[in-house]
């Protein structure tokens, strides 16, 4: 991170305001944080939701040869072709490392099923797994209401079946705040043999609750993610239960 990545003069006031045509605020490598507590969003839920879907290069590049063979797989739905076997193959999962006030630290996330408490500690609770892409995605609930025993959360996706496939995908991490403008983050960047990365990390900056853009990619899973923020916890190998397709 630069230090030129900071929000300067009247474009900071612009990036703040969010995007009058989507109604929200995209996090980039230049623009790369907001304040909750500024935007009047830092109570309530705020939701965190990860969608993903094939990049249509990949799509339409090896199906484009075998329509000049089977001309009639072009009247083939889209959502057929969007959820071919390859997208199913894809199992990107949400989490998120949390350190409270207290000194408390631990993990939130499908695997070992610490699923969190949103009304309780570490007040983050992840509703479910989706194994498949759905269009409703993975989503996060964060008890605003007790930022105060908050110090950060870092939210991360990773890839469960450990086959390397960011550069197959097309993610958004979007948050939605009580309040104001859904903040989007996405993961763009071409990382073939990543199998998780650090997306974005919410924290508690002297009573102003801070969301700044990560996007690090990483070779290894939660361990090296722990190891790359200084999170110290004890990580081993978890694993989920099978599901019927």
């Amino acid at each position: 991170m630069g230090i030129f990545d900071g929000l300067l003069g009247s474009r900071a006031a612009d990036f703040d305001s969010g995007n009058a045509a989507t109604n929200a605020i995209e996090l980039t490598k230049r623009h790369h944080q907001v304040s909750l507590t500024k935007q009047g969003a830092a109570t309530g839920n705020l939701r965190v939701n990860l969608t993903w879907r094939m990049r249509t290069s990949d799509i339409g590049g090896p199906q484009r040869e075998s329509l000049l063979r089977h001309p009639f797989k072009a009247l083939r739905p889209p959502e057929v072709v969007g959820h071919s076997q390859s997208m199913v193959n894809v199992d990107l999962d949400l989490g998120c490392l949390y350190e409270l006030a207290d000194g408390t630290k631990g993990v939130v996330q499908p695997l070992g099923g610490l699923l969190g408490d949103v009304n309780g500690a570490p007040y983050v609770k992840l509703s479910g797994d989706d194994r498949f892409g759905s269009a409703s995605g993975e989503t996060m609930y964060v008890n605003l209401d007790h930022r105060e025993q908050i110090k950060r959360l870092l939210v991360f996706v990773y890839i469960y079946d450990q086959t390397p496939a960011f550069d197959r995908t097309h993610a958004v991490v979007t948050l939605y705040p009580s309040n104001g403008p859904r903040i989007e983050i996405g993961l763009d960047e071409r990382h073939p043999q990543a199998r998780s990365c650090a997306v974005v990390m919410i924290e508690n900056v002297k009573d102003e609750l801070m969301v700044r853009r990560e996007v690090r990619f990483v070779y290894g899973f939660q361990a090296e993610l722990d190891r790359l923020y200084g999170w110290g916890l004890q990580w081993g190998r978890g694993y989920k239960t099978k599901v019927e397709k």
